[in-house]
């Protein structure tokens, strides 16, 4: 009796370890294309260089006697 309930608990971990590799992988199919992959992709690059290229800007602007903005 004890060996086929070790049995059926070790058929049931396996099942649950197959369960738990097909969502792993869904999981990663459907984050594709991620908010991640479009930083990586450089999608964003011109609003960062943007700010960036204000921010020196109004610095210039400063050290030269005028507004900061």
């Amino acid at each position: 009796m004890a060996e086929s309930a070790k049995r059926v608990a070790e058929e049931a971990e396996d099942r649950l370890g197959k369960v738990a590799g097909y969502i792993r992988e869904r999981f990663g199919r459907v984050t594709e294309g991620s908010f991640t992959d479009k930083i990586k992709e450089g999608r964003f690059a011109d609003q960062l260089d943007h700010g960036i290229d204000q921010a020196r800007a109004d610095e210039r602007r400063q050290k030269q006697g005028g507004s900061p903005s």
